[in-house]
């Protein structure tokens, strides 16, 4: 449950956001669909984000998503495609105005806590895992699975995905594999691992706070409740992650995997082998540039230029067409194999876009 266990009206709109006590709530409001993220929907947070900041009677900010299955499940995938298959722009649109989102989230100027609960994925990873407090449970499942839709993690997720310990980002990357709550903690996705059940009772201390509290303050609150857990099964498996995943061309990342007999590996292996090849190159070079990256906004900008290119691909219609469409579990990639992708395929998702460009609000 993600604090909020009522059934939830039909008449009630997509997202919710209200006062209580020194909290600015910000409720992800679509259960039946796992809160997937609408266009819409960002941009009511951004004005909920707006008006909790100007107001010096909100202390902190609480992400929560309704219904018992999860925060959020992502974006509006079949819009995207929708559009797509049109020539049309929400891409251009949505990811610029969600893009901007995640920078502003992840330096807003109060205390921000997301309750990762359940389901975590894509833009839902936006949302919450930017924020100064993240709180994941036992029933976390965070994922970013963008590269079997032909399309690789984004929402500042090569930013984080870089900063986890060694290869494990890299390895959550590629494969889309799902990280549990300590996993999300090792990872560096979350800060805490509260019980699912202390839920309630953590959102209740939330809203006696007061409105001046200090991030010390509510990192102490949630500290309280936290069961202390802080690495899960991945991080067992890091020696053989590093050493499979330390490459950065694709090709001798499958050729490491190969050479080795175990049976993780070739589990991972067939995993990469149900991936867009185009999607695994890309995302493989973006992660390799967010290394190096001095900020979550230039990860942000150079993710747009790709997300664009995206949005106009093949792959990427084909890959939400056989997940979520047809539903029969067998994309057609093009091309079809790792070997057959040429630097001039892929030097486009990395071109400057003009006007284009996306320009972060200084004054948010």
């Amino acid at each position: 449950m993600t604090a909020q266990g009522a059934a939830v009206e039909s008449s009630e709109p997509d997202l919710i956001a209200r006062r209580e006590g020194p909290v600015g709530v910000i409720r992800l409001n679509r259960p039946k669909a796992i809160n997937a993220v609408t266009l819409e929907m960002f941009r009511d947070v951004d004005k909920a984000l707006d008006e909790f900041e100007a107001d010096p009677e909100v202390g902190l900010i609480l992400l929560e998503g309704a219904g018992e299955r999860g925060l959020c499940a992502g974006g509006d995938i079949r819009a995207l495609y929708e559009s797509s298959q049109v020539g049309g722009d929400l891409g251009k649109i949505l990811w610029r105005e969600e893009y901007i989102l995640n920078a502003r989230i992840a330096g807003f100027p109060k205390p921000y806590v997301a309750f990762m609960d359940g389901i975590v994925m894509g833009g839902g990873v936006g949302l919450s895992a930017h924020g100064r407090h993240r709180v994941v449970t036992e029933r976390t499942r965070l994922a970013m699975p963008e590269v079997g839709l032909g399309f690789f993690p984004d929402v500042g997720g090569t930013w984080l995905l870089s900063r986890s310990p060694g290869e494990i980002g890299t390895y959550f990357g590629l494969t889309g594999q799902t990280m549990n709550g300590p996993d999300a903690i090792y990872s560096r996705f979350a800060d805490g691992v509260v019980p699912s059940g202390k839920l309630g009772t953590l959102r209740e201390m939330l809203v006696r706070l007061p409105a001046g509290v200090t991030n010390a303050e509510v990192k102490n609150t949630i500290d309280g409740f936290a069961n202390g857990e802080t690495a899960g099964p991945i991080a067992a498996m890091r020696p053989q992650i590093d050493r499979w995943f330390a490459h950065d061309q694709m090709q001798d990342i499958v050729a490491a995997l190969r050479a080795d007999g175990s049976d993780l590996a070739q589990s991972t292996l067939k995993t990469l082998n149900e991936k867009s090849p185009r999607g695994l190159v890309v995302a493989l070079k973006l992660l390799r540039l967010a290394r190096a990256s001095p900020s979550l906004q230039e990860c942000l900008v150079r993710e747009y230029r790709a997300a664009l290119q995206v949005f106009a691909s093949d792959d990427f219609r084909e890959g939400v067409r056989a997940a979520v469409i047809d539903k029969d579990r067998n994309p057609r990639w093009s091309p079809p194999r790792i070997e057959d992708l040429t630097a001039q395929m892929i030097a486009p998702y990395f071109a400057e876009i003009g006007a284009d460009e996306l320009v972060f609000d200084q004054t948010k």
